[in-house]
């Protein structure tokens, strides 16, 4: 059986010395699945480090999760060590003694990821716990291990009560479409003196995510059912992590009375809960305390304001009070989706500059459109412009067709990270109002700061009138029809009367100004680009940096050129220095950083900033600023050798995309040399050197 395989003796490890950290902890446990036959060692280590950095795995009660999903895995599997001297994973009570290891395969069906859903939700299981801290031997933990998983477990309590209850007249929590999250019937899981559904006033509804869906999203949402339980308030959980999600029905939510969010990315289709008080935080608070978010969205649904006449009050209240947390995020979430279409706008152009040559950019709409494979060009004249090329035939054709695709491309960058900015705030109202939006800022030349603009003015405008009270016949058409409609009117109105005009005279000036940059102002821009992009390894400030550089490609100027080139050299210096220094000097690494290094070659090759962060997250006041002063150097050499690139993305492997590659070289070269000798030299002056092991 499937559940069988997902743990097995050898995985598991009883008062063994893993090492004395949580980098040496994992290495350890990672070696012995890939022992196991079910990884390679390597790639794994790299993973769950990475996923590591992005945010503590510890949990309160001793308990730590590392987990991630990998290509290194060929079977979703589990490991388990319970130590004898606990270790600190970043739980907000203490170190960790059980050890959970979850290493989940990219591809596979949903069997295994059920399994991995079990297991998190036994992670609030008290006894379970108990069990796994008085086990003799590894035979019987992972059996232990086993049977939590398997799905012949029964839930809690029988099912007998479950016929009654759906034989009741009204729509309850029990009559409500099951959700993803399995055990979330709350008739099988009340007391004997709680009230039946039928009887029950009050209930509510939550929905948990966080970035990878296996682990914390199971484990806050069995923490607000247990608790719930507890409380004789049941709480119906929408689990919104990997694999099928089977969303909350819409009756049931209704009529709760409140909702609690706890998520660390967006939650999807949140306009489902707009007439309900909120509660929202983190993944991490339900986990914590859920007692807490329960009582608080309680008190919430008996507020004066929140009765039935005005219950979205409390709502639009909780709403306005995270702007300042809503607007960045968006933001973010705006460039992240808006990245796809630059990298693949931009590398078509790139190849087809190859292929045609850097003056097929005017004629390629024309080509594209008035010659065939049948009827290939030759060299011009195109258009009114009387375009001359330096190619023709059949390379001139295909350069012309990549280039129209990849323009076409990159034409839909400013609507696409508007759009999305606007659906990161108000959810699917705000599409087609940020979408038209960033069109727009296009049409009258604000770039993509109109597109930043008109993203959070839609999604401002789109959250505002879904918390709006609407008839019953009418509130079917809101999301749909009247909000997308009211909100195009009010956004569109403001950017051709009022906000066009001065963000397109802004987004000039700024392109005059990267265009005007010479000598030692472009060497400091050079320099700003540098520590920008190096300075957070992929976190906001190098997302800004790169959001500038990317989107100002669509220009097609020189400066612009130069700005892509600074950044994406200089955001491939902070992996490759690492990986340089790692190799040069493992004795000042651990076993976990050696490992690290080696799949930061390719990833600073590749132009991902985010290889450096494993060894960032151990050791930031030294790593951050040694690659903020090799970043540095690679920005200013790339400014004043005048390199430009025309590729958004790619790293070394577009070297054909730079208009001076031997500049290029240079630049990256001295930046990554500055920056793994600057980390090298920090290390050897620390305290206490992380010897190498075995």
């Amino acid at each position: 059986m499937a559940e069988e395989k997902l743990i097995i003796p050898i995985l598991a490890s009883l008062d063994e010395p893993l090492g004395a950290d949580k980098d040496s902890v994992i290495t350890a446990l990672a070696a012995k699945i890939a022992a196991s036959g079910r990884a390679d060692e390597n790639k794994l280590v790299s993973d769950l480090l990475a996923r590591e950095a992005k945010s503590a795995t510890g949990m309160p009660g001793g308990i730590a999760i590392p987990h991630c999903r990998s290509q290194a895995v060929n079977t979703s599997v589990l490991a388990f060590a319970r130590l004898k001297e606990p270790i600190t994973f970043g739980a907000p009570d203490g170190p960790a003694d059980l050890i959970f290891m979850i290493a989940a395969a990219e591809g596979q069906g949903q069997e295994h990821l059920q399994l991995l859903k079990k297991l998190a939700q036994k992670l609030v299981d008290k006894n379970f716990l108990a069990a796994l801290r008085s086990v003799d031997s590894t035979e019987k933990a992972a059996q232990i291990i086993r049977e939590a998983v398997s799905p012949a477990a029964p839930p809690v309590p029988t099912p007998a009560p479950v016929e009654k209850q759906k034989a009741a007249p009204r729509v309850t929590p029990e009559k409500a479409a099951p959700t993803s999250h399995a055990p979330l019937k709350p008739a099988k899981l009340r007391r004997k003196d709680q009230k039946t559904a039928d009887e029950q006033d009050e209930y509510l509804v939550a929905v948990t995510s966080c970035p990878t869906g296996i682990a914390h999203t199971y484990m806050a949402a069995d923490a607000l059912l247990n608790k719930g339980k507890e409380l004789g308030i049941p709480v119906h959980v929408e689990a919104q992590g990997s694999g099928h999600l089977e969303p909350l029905d819409p009756a049931l939510i209704a009529g709760a009375a409140g909702a609690i969010f706890a998520h660390d990315i967006s939650v999807q289709d949140p306009e489902r809960f707009a007439q309900l008080p909120l509660v929202d935080v983190g993944v991490k608070a339900a986990i914590n305390d859920p007692e807490k978010l329960i009582q608080e969205a309680i008190a919430k649904a008996k507020a004066p304001q929140a009765t039935s006449a005005s219950a979205v009050e409390p709502a639009k209240k909780a709403k306005i009070s995270s702007w300042g947390g809503l607007i960045p995020k968006a933001v973010m979430a705006g460039v992240s989706y808006m990245i796809p279409f630059v990298a693949a706008g931009g590398l078509l152009i790139a190849l087809g500059f190859l292929l045609g040559g850097y003056d097929v950019a005017d004629p390629a709409q024309d080509i594209s459109l008035n010659f065939s494979l049948w009827k290939l060009p030759d060299a011009g004249p195109f258009g009114e412009g009387k375009i001359l090329t330096n190619r023709s035939g059949l390379p001139l054709y295909l350069g012309a067709l990549l280039v129209f695709l990849g323009q076409t491309g990159m034409s839909l960058l400013v609507p696409a990270l508007s759009g999305y900015i606007s659906y990161g705030l108000a959810g699917r109202p705000g599409i087609a109002p940020g979408f038209i939006g960033g069109a727009i800022s296009s049409i009258v030349g604000a770039g993509f700061i109109g597109g930043i603009v008109t993203g959070i003015l839609a999604g401002i405008i789109a959250n505002w009138l879904s918390t709006l009270k609407s008839p019953r016949w009418l509130a079917g058409m809101m999301p749909v029809v009247i909000i997308p409609l009211i909100t195009t009117l009010l956004m569109g109105l403001l950017m051709l009367l009022l906000l066009g005009r001065p963000l397109a005279a802004l987004m000039s000036g700024l392109q005059n100004l990267l265009n005007s940059l010479a000598g030692s102002s472009a060497i400091l821009l050079g320099i700003a680009i540098g520590l920008m992009m190096c300075f957070d390894l992929g976190g906001p400030v190098n997302k800004a940096a790169y959001l500038v550089a990317s989107a100002g490609l669509s220009q097609a100027t020189d400066g612009a050129y130069e700005f892509m080139a600074a950044a994406m050299l200089s955001g491939m210096v902070p992996p490759l220095a690492m990986a340089l220094s790692a190799t040069l000097r493992p004795k000042l690494y651990s076993p976990a950083e050696q490992q690290s290094g080696k799949a930061a070659w390719l990833l600073g090759l590749s132009f991902i900033t985010e290889g450096a962060i494993p060894f960032a997250a151990t050791n930031p006041l030294r790593v951050i600023p040694s690659m903020m002063a090799g970043g540095a150097v690679t920005g200013a050499l790339a400014m004043a050798l005048g390199v430009g690139c025309r590729a958004p993305h790619g790293g070394i492997f577009v070297l054909f995309a730079y208009s001076n590659i031997f500049g290029a070289l240079i630049a990256l070269l001295a930046g990554v040399a500055v920056g793994a000798a600057t980390v090298t030299f920090a290390k050897m002056n620390r305290k206490k050197p992380v010897a190498a092991k075995a």
